[in-house]
Order: structure tokens, then sequence, then C-alpha cells
């Protein structure tokens, strides 16, 4: 197999403009040539409004080695390397009850996934609703602002990023290509094949939510189990005999969400995939003596644009409109230090409410696989560390998220607190929009957005969104939408995992986002996988591995 890297191409190409790139590229004829694809796509827009797309082919010739042998192309190569997934259980211990995974987002879902694939018939235990019923108390909750505590945008079914852009794309050093096997996961349960090759891959709340729908039953369909309103309440310990007198995990109490009926449920091995917002969860974890550590993470607004004005930014005028929606990446430092930057940006999205708590009110950004909304939107947000946080201790984070969150409530009556960032400069409320209307799912009210936050803060994305402006024009223009609060970017805290990935209570696997080791879908994916891993290594599975 060789590969050619660099192969550009006007954004307006056609496929055979392409595969005759190719072959004047290899030097050979269309005979020589007997499969190819496509590994990477990306676009440049550095001289625009010339644009260019640029590829990374793998192509399959005739005469292979006299082909690479007159072609002197640094850009032309022997593709070498084995970019498959193995994990084969090597552990040696037996499991005397099954494995549970506490959380059904990317990392439970993926962990759950692996287990089953190898054989060790997992139960995955998801406070939440299925997708199918979660879909629609999001819904209700965006048109009624009626919230159910345990079905809404954090809880449920593929949990937080069920309800965002989708974006797939991760900074992971991916040696093990877990990345890879988790994109392929993906297509194989629905997504588009183009995430496999794109730089940027996103596939949208639409089609995310049918993909984990698939993977959930094909877990059960290899042997897992998947439990829905169905909560951790209680953790019960012994002490280990394989590691010199430590607690290990002895059993589960659960407690049924729409009954309030318990259960305890022994285990040897449970993965606590819990999301970034379990907030209660973390609160036993603590009381339990699990050894954790609160961490930095960042809050603040999220803004709303035109989505012609960032495509015209970003592409230059009149650009094909074969274009997707442009997208953008900004990065600032505040007078005093901190940094400033957008997350989980949104072409043609909307912005949503995310609450999970009552009295209490976080935003996020969503889109749809088609991206075809008026606005992008994008959180703008600060960091914080832990001697910023009013509360100190473990959990000083949590509180300071929920302070915010209890402001940003009042300050907007239950909805979604708006405003103009010209208004937000003169700290004074806002009252209607200018010429960008805003575009939410969930009712919101015009206010002071800027009063939920400490003052250093609020400077800071002040000073931020400034900055923004003289790298996108237009970017920090008085009638821009700002909402609140922007506060579960990720986890505050980490609960701490040894170099078998195990907890201070032995057989309890730290795992994901919610735990502080990954942030954002795929690399909560990847680090699912690593605790299937680190659990095959250790246990036998019940089962031979399926071949799947």
């Amino acid at each position: 197999m060789i590969r050619i890297s660099q192969l550009k191409l006007p954004v307006t190409h056609k496929k055979s403009d392409l595969e005759k790139k190719i072959y004047t590229t290899l030097k050979i004829s269309s005979s020589d040539l007997l499969a190819w694809h496509i590994e990477k796509k990306s676009l440049d827009a550095r001289k625009k409004p010339n644009l260019f797309y640029v590829y990374t082919i793998a192509a399959n010739v005739q005469n292979e080695k006299r082909i690479i042998k007159k072609n002197r192309n640094k850009n032309i190569t022997i593709k070498e390397e084995n970019d498959s997934y193995h994990c084969t259980p090597t552990g040696t211990h037996v499991l005397t009850y099954r494995p549970v995974v506490i959380g059904t987002g990317p990392a439970g879902l993926f962990c759950g996934y692996a287990l089953a694939r190898m054989g060790y018939r997992p139960i995955l235990l998801e406070r939440g609703a299925s997708m199918e019923e979660r879909q629609k108390d999001v819904q209700d909750f965006w048109k009624t602002g009626k919230l159910n505590p345990e079905s809404n945008v954090q809880f449920g079914e593929g949990g937080a990023g069920t309800f965002s852009d989708g974006k797939l794309n991760t900074l992971v050093h991916d040696t093990h290509n877990r990345g890879k096997e988790v994109l392929r996961l993906f297509v194989k349960y629905g997504a588009p094949e183009s995430i496999l090759y794109d730089a940027k891959p996103h596939i949208g709340t639409d089609i995310l939510a049918k993909v984990v729908k698939n993977i959930r039953e094909a877990i059960i369909s290899m042997g897992g189990e998947v439990r829905f309103h169905t909560k951790v309440t209680g953790i019960r310990t012994k002490r280990s005999i394989d590691f010199s007198d430590e607690p290990a995990l002895a059993m589960l109490h659960l407690e049924d969400t729409k009954t309030n009926i318990g259960e305890d449920l022994l285990t040897d091995v449970a993965v606590l995939a819990i999301g970034h917002s379990a907030r209660d969860t973390f609160g036993l974890l603590n009381l339990s003596d699990i050894k954790m550590e609160p961490k930095p993470f960042a809050v603040g607004v999220r803004v709303e644009h035109p989505q012609d004005m960032i495509d015209e930014s970003q592409y230059g005028k009149n650009a094909p409109e074969s274009l997707p929606a442009a997208a953008y990446k900004l990065t600032a430092k505040a007078k005093e230090g901190r940094g400033v930057y957008t997350f989980c940006m949104c072409p043609g999205g909307y912005v949503v409410n995310a609450s999970s708590e009552e009295n209490r009110l976080a935003v996020n950004g969503m889109s749809y696989s088609g991206r075809n909304g008026k606005n992008a939107n994008s959180a703008v947000i600060v960091t914080v560390s832990p001697e910023d946080f009013p509360e100190k201790g473990i959990l000083g984070g949590l509180a300071f998220q929920r302070q915010l969150e209890e402001a940003a409530f009042a300050e907007g009556q239950g909805k979604i607190p708006v405003q103009l960032f010209g208004d937000f400069k003169k700290n004074v409320p806002s009252s209607s929009a200018g010429a960008i209307a805003p575009q939410m799912k969930g009712a919101y009210s015009w206010g002071n957005v800027r009063s939920i936050f400490p003052e250093f803060i609020a400077r800071c994305l002040e000073e931020g969104i400034t900055e923004f402006g003289k790298k996108i024009p237009g970017y920090d223009r008085d009638d821009a939408v700002l909402s609140g609060v922007e506060s579960r970017t990720s986890s505050p805290v980490r609960i701490l995992r040894d170099e078998t990935l195990q907890s201070s209570v032995k057989g309890l696997y730290p795992c994901g986002e919610g735990a502080g080791y990954a942030g954002g879908i795929t690399s909560a994916a990847m680090d699912g996988l690593k605790v299937a891993e680190a659990v095959s290594q250790k246990y036998m599975a019940f089962d031979n591995p399926k071949n799947v």
C-alpha cells in the first residue's frame, strides 16, 4: 500500500479529479491503480478566497516497488504502520460476579461494549432514561421548562455529549489506535464514513442519538445488560486479600429513580463512568473515602454570531455554497494572566438549556448534522482553579459551579439569561435583540449576564471577546448575543487512580470525563476502551471473545 500526502485540489473538485490527481502524482495509468481510499481530508483556507482540500490517500497499486522507486517525491511513501486495534483478555483472576459499568456516556458505553465483546457480560447502569424516552423528556423541558432531574441534557443514555455538536476530534496522542477504533465503531453503528478521514469529524446530535441506541443493542446482543433509571446511592467495601488488606469493592446499593425502591448488587468490579455532572455521586464518593482532588476547569458564556459572518471571515467573500458551515478556535490572555478561549464551537447551531438541578441553570451548545442553523455559537470561557473557589476542599469547584448556576437561574427567572455584548461591557441589562436573533432550545429572558459572575471573570470575558474581534471581524460587535452560564466545561474533581487504573478502593475503576481523565466524546470513549483493557488484564472473561 502506498501513501500519498499533501494532494491539494480546489474545493469545487469532483471525485474524478481526485482520482486523476492520484494517477499523475504516482505517474501511473488507470489500470495500475487497483484501489484507493481517503485517509485524511482537511480544508486549507490560508490563501482565501483560493480554498483547497488537502488529502492523504492510501493507494493499492500494481508493481508497488517500481512505482516507489521511480517517484522521488517525499510525499509518496510506503504505508507500513498497522492502524488496527486489538485487545485480548489475559487476566487470570476469576470474577465472582459480573462487572458493572456505572454510566452510559461515551466512556461507559465504549467500556461496556469492549467488555461485552471480550465475553465479560457487563451490567451497565444508567440513572437516566433510554435514548427514546430521554429525547422526549428533553424536548418537553425545552418547551415547558419542567425539569426531570434524572433525565435531561446531562443525564441519560449517551451522556451529556448526546445534546451537543457531536464533535469527534481529539488531541489525545493515540499510540494504541483507540481513537481509530472509536471512529470505526461509530461508523459501524450508523455514523457517516467521512468521520474516518475528516480532519475535524462531527456527526451532530441527531445522528449521535441513533448511534448510541445501536451500540446499546449490540452490547445486549453480546451478553451485556443495560438498566435505565438505576442510580448508585451506596458503595460497600471489604478487605482485599490481593492488595495487602486495602479496601476493595464488595457491593453497590442501587435505587430505582422512578419508584425509589432500593436494591443491593454484589460485584467485584465497577467502572465509574459517571460524567461531569453527577454531583450527588461525587458527594457519595467523598463520604466513602475514595480519594479525589479538586481540579481546574473553566466557566463563562455562550456567544452567538451570524453564521454568514463566520463563513466570510474563515472562507472569504463569495465562497462556494458547498462548503460546510465554518468553525473557529480562538485563544487570548487577559491582563491578569488568565487564559480565555473558545470551547465547543457549534457552527449553525443552537444554545441549549442544559440544566440538571432545580433552581440552577446551565447552558451548552448543540448542532444537528446539517449544521444549517442561522447562528454560530461557542462557549467563551475563563480558566479557574481551586484557589478561586469561595468554598475550599475537594468539592469546592462543584460548589462554585452551583453558585454561578443559581445566579443564572435568578437572573433569567428560570429562563436562559441573555445580554448583548455592548450592554455586557456597560454592565446594564439588555431589553431586546439587535440584528442577531438568539437561536435557543429553551425559553430565554433578556437581562444582565455580567451580574452572574465575580468581576474578575466578567472582566476577563470582556477582554477576551474584544481581543477575538481582532481575529474575526465583528466578533466583538455590540449586538453579539451572550447567554449564561457555561459551567459544565469539565469535571470539577479528579477521582484518583493508580497504574492499574483502579481507585483507592480496589475493583473500582474511575473512567472518562467525569473522573477527570478525558475532555470530549472521543477522548472519553478512548478512556472507556483503556479501562476495559485494564479489567481484561486482571480478570478472566466468562465467555470466549465475540468476533464483532
